[in-house]
């Protein structure tokens, strides 16, 4: 069964002489238990896909459904509810509360949602524990370095029953072993049912996926299933 499902997408940005394509007629869709992989040159439409997944954005046309709920027809409250309750987005950016400690921002989506403080804390906790970083629920983003704030900001994506999980170079922080460390993680997530699209540049993280799609200037040109690592997605890619 598809969690995510864009039919025909298309995001324009823009009008007259200054209109931008950001994503032309994409249509793609990631299963439960899936890990699909999003590569391409700067400014190909991978973090608008993300975005328009997310339902941080709507689509100038084309239909995306997550869980068979149509994001187009939900409205902006109907649309957040959603990411809150089924949808975890790890932001380029990271987008970490500064006045939060690392348990208090993984915490967030969940008490938004009508989570217990209590149930809240505990799933916190096994999330920071699952990252590697489970001693750090104390402390503030300015009191941790790069890589463990992408950490704890991947935490908060996978925190409760995440059955989409979107990725927008999760790694982009993080030293090789850490990466891998990460990259370990999303895949026994969605081994464990939920749907995952990652956003990398990084061929050796896109090995870890059920399937890699190419995009450039808006459009997708390919798709391939990683064979045997690295060196084959640098063979296959456009």
């Amino acid at each position: 069964m598809s969690v995510l499902a864009m039919h025909a997408v298309s995001r324009d940005h823009g009008a007259g002489a200054a209109l931008v394509h950001a994503l032309r007629e994409v249509t793609l869709s990631v299963a439960a238990g899936e890990f699909v992989a999003v590569m391409g040159p700067s400014g190909s439409g991978k973090s608008t896909l993300l975005t328009l997944a997310g339902g941080l954005d709507t689509p100038t046309s084309g239909q995306i459904l997550v869980e068979d709920a149509d994001l187009g027809s939900l409205g902006a409250a109907g649309r957040s509810a959603l990411r809150r309750r089924s949808i975890g987005y790890v932001f380029q950016d990271l987008n970490l509360i500064p006045s939060l400690t690392a348990a208090e921002n993984v915490m967030l989506p969940r008490e938004l949602d009508g989570a217990r403080v209590r149930q809240a804390r505990r799933e916190a906790a096994h999330a920071l524990q699952e990252v590697g970083v489970g001693e750090l629920a104390d402390r503030y983003p300015d009191e941790m370095s790069g890589g463990q704030q992408q950490r704890v900001a991947i935490a908060r994506a996978l925190v409760g029953e995440r059955r989409l999980v979107l990725a927008d170079e999760p790694t982009g922080a993080l030293d090789s072993q850490t990466g891998e460390d990460v990259m370990r993680v999303l895949r026994a997530r969605c081994d464990a049912g939920a749907a995952c699209l990652m956003v990398t540049h990084e061929s050796r993280h896109a090995a870890w996926a059920d399937r890699v799609v190419f995009l450039r200037d808006g459009l997708v040109i390919d798709a391939t299933a990683p064979r045997t690592g690295p060196e084959a997605l640098l063979q296959e890619a456009p």
